[in-house]
C-alpha cells in the first residue's frame, strides 16, 4: 500500500463488533503473551540467552534461540521481537510477528514503534491499520507511535482520527498522548490548539512544557514562550533540561530579547548547565545576535567540549561583526573542516563583499573534492554576481551568463529553490533588471520552484528596486495569503518595497502592523523616510525607536546622523551631540560611515570649516567615502576652492574612479571655470575613464522600459523621439534653457544641445506620458543621480503637461509638481 493512500483506509480503525479482541487490553497494563505456560526453566534459559544476545550484540545468538523454538507453539514471541529491535533486524522482527498464532498490543507497538522512529512511518501505519484489522486495541504507547508516524509523514487527516479514536478509547489523560497530540499541532502550526491540549492536561511533565514552548518559539511568540518558561520556574522541584534552555536561547537570539536571553543563562548555571554543549553552542548563537563579539569569544574559549557547531557559530560571529580575517584564521585552526564548515565560510565572506577570496574558497573546495550543495551554489552565484566588474571572475566562470547556463542544468536535477534566488539576486546586483523579472515570472509559471521566506525576500527587494509596485503588491497578497507574515525578513522586505516604490502610506501601515520587529525594521523605516527626504519624520521614528527601548546598532546612528541634512530647521547641534556621545551613550565607535554622515550634515547646512577640521582630527584616515561626502557638498553649494582641494585627496585614493573626476568637472562648470572643467573632462579621457552608462526605466504593464541616453532601441521609437520633441519645444516656451555644462562630450555647442535632449531620464519621461493616462502621476527610476539639465527639464514638463512626476534617482525621490520640486532644488 503506498503510504499516499493510506488514509482512505481509515475504517480500518474501528474494529469489527463481535471481535474477541474488541474490549481486550482497554487499560495500560502490558498484558503477557496469549501463549502456554511452558517449562519455567526452559523458559528462564531462553529468555537470559536473549538477554544474552542484545548484551553482546550477537544475532547469531538471537537467531539461533528463535531457530530452538521455532517447531514449538509455545515460545516468548514478544521477547524475541523486542530481542530482534535492539539488535537493529527490523524484518527478523517483523517474521516473529508475522508467525505468531495471536499478537497482541505489545508485540504490535513494539514493532510500530521502531518503524515509527526509524524513517518507515509508512510501514508503521501498514502495521497499525492489520492491528485493527486483527481487532486489537491499541494502548497509550500505540497511540503515541501512531501519532509520531502521522506527525513525520505529515498526515494530518489519520492523525486527527488517531486522536478521535484516543478520545474515545480514554486515552487522552496520559500525559505522553497528550504530548503526541501537542506535537502534531505545533509541527502542522495550529499552535493554540497544542495551548489547548496543554492547559487541559491533569498531569505535565517536562517534555509536555518543552513541547509548547518550541511550539511558541516556533510562532514567533515569544513573549509568551518566556512567561511559560518562568511560570516552570514557579513550580517547586520542577527542573529544565538543555532542550528548554537552547529552545529559549533561540527565542532570544531571534527577538533580540537581550535581558531575557542574560536571565536564561543565569538559570543555566544556577541549575549546573555551564558545561553543557547544546547550551553553550545557544549562548553562542544568542551573543552574536545581541551582544557583542567578546561574548561570544569569551563563551568559546571557556568551552570545555567545542562540536563543529561551537566551531561554526564562532566563525559565523566574526563574520556578523565583519572581522573577516578572524573567522580566516579561525577556520584554518580548526580541528576537523566539513562542508558546513566550508559553507559557512563561503557565506560569511559573500555577506562580507569578499567576493574573490569566496571564489577563491570555492575553487579549493572543488579541489578537495567536496560536496557541492545548494548552499554551496547560492553562495558562489551570489560573489560571481559581486565580481562583475572585475578581471579576475573569469577564473571561475563568465560571471551571470556562465551562472545563468548553471542554473539551466542544475534545474532538473536539484532542488533550486536557494539557486533560484541566489540568480534573482545576483540579476538585481548587477542591475540586469529584465532578466531578473523574466527569471521569477518564468519559474513561477513553469511552477519549478516554491516561494519560500528566503525568495519572497529577494523578489521583494528587486520590486523596491525596480520600483515595481504592481508586482510588489501582488507579492504581498501571496504573503498574506500563505502565511508568510510572521517572517520578520519578509515584513522588512514588504514595507521596504512600498517606501522604494513611492508608497510611504502603505509601507508605515506595514510597519504599523508587524507583530515583531528587530532592529532592521527600524533601520529600514528610517531608510524609508530619508529616501523620501523626510528628516523630520526620521528623526521621530528614532525617538520612538528609543522610548520603546530598542538599542540601535551602528546603522542605525549612521541613517539617524544623516537625517539632519533633511530636516526643515537647521539642528547641526543636535547632529554633533549624538555623533560625539555614541561611544558613552550607545558603546559604538564611530566609523567611517559616521564622519561620511556628519560631514554631509555639516557640509549641507555650510559648515564647511567644521566639516574640514572634523576630517582633519580624524582618528583613522579617512577614506573615499568621508571625502566624497565633503566633495558632494561642495558641489552642491559651488565651493569650489575647497572642491578643488578634496577632490585631490579623493583622487589620489581613487585614481581609476570616473565619478570623482565627473563631480569635479560639474563643480568647476558650475562656479563659471570652463576651462578648468574641459581639463579635467580631458584628463579622465587620457586615462580611458568612462562616465557610469546612465539607465533610466519606466514600468508599464508589468514589464520594464529601460532607456539609455539616445538610445533607439525601443520598439515604440519613433513616437518616443516625436513626443520628446515637442516636450521639449514646450518647455523652452515656459523658459527651459539646456544647461550643456553636463555634456561630457567634446563636441560642437549645437551638439550638447542634442545630446542633452536625449538623456535617459527625458526619453523614460516621454514615454512614461505617452503610456499613462492624461492627469495621472509618472514614475520614473534612474541609477544614478540625475543631472542638472534633466532636473530643471522635469520642472517646466510637471507645468506643460499638468502632470505629477515622481523620479527616485541614487539620492532619493523627487516630486515635480506645477514647476518645483520636493527636492528644493539640493539633491
Amino acid at each position: 500500500m503506498a503510504f499516499t493512500s493510506l488514509s482512505p483506509h481509515l475504517s480500518l480503525l474501528t474494529p469489527p463488533p463481535n471481535s474477541p479482541h474488541r474490549h481486550h487490553h482497554h487499560h495500560t497494563s502490558l498484558p503477557l503473551p496469549h501463549s502456554k505456560p511452558c517449562n519455567s526453566t526452559t523458559q528462564s534459559l531462553n529468555h537470559a540467552l536473549l538477554r544474552l544476545s542484545v548484551r553482546r550484540r550477537d544475532a547469531l545468538l538471537a537467531r539461533a534461540v528463535h531457530a530452538s523454538l521455532s517447531k514449538s507453539r509455545d515460545h516468548p514471541g514478544n521477547s524475541l521481537i523486542l530481542s530482534y529491535l535492539k539488535l537493529g533486524l527490523l524484518s527478523d522482527a517483523h517474521k516473529v510477528l508475522t508467525n505468531m498464532s495471536l499478537p497482541n498490543v505489545v508485540s504490535y507497538t513494539a514493532l510500530l514503534s521502531h518503524y515509527a522512529k526509524s524513517g518507515r512511518e509508512g510501514e508503521a501505519i501498514e502495521l497499525f491499520l492489520r492491528m485493527r484489522r486483527a481487532a486489537v486495541e491499541p494502548n497509550e504507547y500505540t497511540f503515541v507511535a501512531i501519532l509520531t508516524a502521522c506527525v513525520r509523514l505529515l498526515d494530518w487527516q489519520l492523525g486527527a482520527q488517531v486522536q478521535s479514536l484516543a478520545l474515545k478509547a480514554g486515552y487522552c489523560g496520559f500525559t505522553y498522548v497528550s504530548n503526541s497530540f501537542m506535537a502534531m499541532y505545533v509541527r502542522r502550526g495550529h499552535v493554540d490548539a497544542a495551548v489547548r491540549v496543554f492547559e487541559e492536561m491533569l498531569n505535565r511533565d517536562l517534555a509536555s512544557w518543552n513541547t509548547v514552548i518550541a511550539g511558541m518559539v516556533k510562532d514567533s511568540r515569544y513573549d509568551e514562550g518566556f512567561e511559560l518558561f518562568r511560570e516552570m520556574q514557579r513550580i517547586e522541584g520542577f527542573r529544565v533540561d538543555r532542550f528548554t534552555l537552547s529552545t529559549l536561547l533561540a527565542a532570544a537570539a531571534n527577538s533580540l530579547a537581550s535581558l531575557e536571553g542574560r536571565e536564561i543563562h543565569g538559570h543555566a548555571l544556577r541549575v549546573g548547565f555551564e558545561s553543557d554543549l547544546s547550551v553553550n553552542n545557544a549562548l553562542m548563537e544568542f551573543y552574536a545576535n545581541c551582544g557583542a563579539v567578546e561574548n561570544v569569544v569569551a563563551l568559546f574559549e571557556r568551552m570545555p567540549e567545542k562540536d563543529v557547531i561551537s566551531w561554526t557559530t564562532m566563525l559565523t560571529g566574526y563574520m556578523d561583526f565583519a572581522m573577516v580575517q578572524s573567522a580566516v584564521k579561525l577556520f584554518n585552526e580548526m580541528p576537523e573542516k566539513n562542508c558546513i564548515s566550508y559553507n559557512s565560510l563561503l557565506a560569511g565572506l559573500c555577506r562580507n563583499g569578499e567576493g574573490l577570496q569566496a571564489v577563491n574558497l570555492f575553487l579549493g573546495m572543488i579541489e578537495r573534492g567536496m560536496e557541492i550543495s545548494d548552499f554551496t551554489l547560492t553562495s558562489i552565484v551570489n560573489a560571481c554576481a559581486m565580481l562583475a566588474d572585475m578581471k579576475q571572475a573569469s577564473r571561475f566562470m563568465g560571471l551571470m551568463a556562465s551562472a545563468q547556463k548553471m542554473f539551466g542544468q542544475w534545474s532538473y536535477e536539484q532542488n533550486q529553490s536557494m539557486v533560484w534566488t541566489s540568480m534573482l539576486c545576483g540579476y538585481a546586483r548587477n542591475g540586469q533588471a529584465d532578466e531578473a523579472v523574466s527569471l521569477f515570472c518564468t519559474t513561477l509559471a513553469e511552477g519549478d520552484v516554491v516561494m519560500d521566506e528566503v525568495a519572497l525576500t529577494a523578489v521583494l527587494g528587486i520590486c523596491g528596486t525596480l520600483g515595481f509596485h504592481v508586482m510588489g503588491k501582488q507579492l504581498h497578497c501571496y504573503v498574506i495569503k500563505s502565511g508568510f507574515l510572521s517572517d520578520v525578513g519578509v515584513e522588512n522586505a514588504t514595507f521596504s518595497m512600498y517606501s522604494k516604490c513611492g508608497n510611504m502610506e502603505d509601507a508605515v501601515r506595514c510597519f504599523d502592523l508587524m507583530r515583531k520587529r528587530d532592529v532592521v525594521s527600524w533601520n529600514s523605516l528610517i531608510t524609508a523616510y530619508l529616501l523620501h527626504r523626510q528628516g523630520d519624520n526620521a528623526l521621530a521614528v528614532w525617538s520612538r525607536m528609543e522610548n520603546v527601548g530598542i538599542e540601535p546598532d551602528s546603522i542605525t546612528l549612521a541613517l539617524v546622523i544623516s537625517a539632519f541634512r533633511h530636516t526643515t530647521s537647521n539642528l547641526v547641534d543636535t547632529c554633533r551631540s549624538l555623533f560625539f556621545s555614541m561611544k558613552s551613550l550607545y558603546g559604538i565607535e564611530a566609523t567611517s560611515e559616521h564622519y561620511a554622515s556628519l560631514v554631509s550634515v555639516l557640509g549641507y547646512w555650510g559648515c564647511y570649516d567644521e566639516a574640514e577640521e572634523l576630517i582633519t582630527n580624524m582618528p583613522f584616515k579617512p577614506d573615499a567615502y568621508v571625502w566624497r561626502a565633503l566633495l558632494d557638498c561642495c558641489r552642491l553649494r559651488s565651493h569650489a576652492r575647497l572642491g578643488r582641494v578634496v577632490a585631490k585627496q579623493l583622487l589620489a585614493i581613487e585614481p581609476q574612479d570616473p565619478s570623482s573626476y565627473i563631480l569635479l568637472s560639474n563643480l568647476y562648470a558650475a562656479s563659471g571655470r570652463w576651462h578648468c572643467s574641459d581639463r579635467v573632462r580631458k584628463e579622465m579621457k587620457q586615462k580611458g575613464l568612462q562616465k557610469h552608462p546612465s539607465r533610466s526605466w519606466v514600468i508599464h504593464q508589468n514589464k520594464v522600459h529601460s532607456f539609455y541616453a539616445r538610445d533607439k532601441t525601443h520598439p515604440e521609437t519613433k513616437d518616443i523621439y516625436s513626443g520628446l520633441d515637442i516636450l521639449v519645444l514646450q518647455c523652452l516656451k515656459t523658459g527651459y534653457t539646456p544647461d550643456t555644462t553636463f555634456v561630457l562630450h567634446e563636441v560642437e555647442e549645437h551638439q550638447k544641445t542634442d545630446f542633452l535632449y536625449y538623456h535617459s531620464a527625458k526619453l523614460a519621461l516621454t514615454y512614461g506620458i505617452l503610456m499613462t493616462k492624461p492627469g495621472r502621476p509618472v514614475r520614473v527610476t534612474k541609477n544614478i543621480l540625475l543631472c542638472g539639465d534633466c532636473h530643471t527639464f522635469f520642472k517646466h514638463a510637471s507645468s506643460v503637461t499638468g502632470r505629477e512626476i515622481c523620479l527616485r534617482d541614487s539620492s532619493g525621490f523627487h516630486c515635480f509638481k506645477n514647476g518645483k520640486c520636493s527636492c528644493g532644488d539640493y539633491w
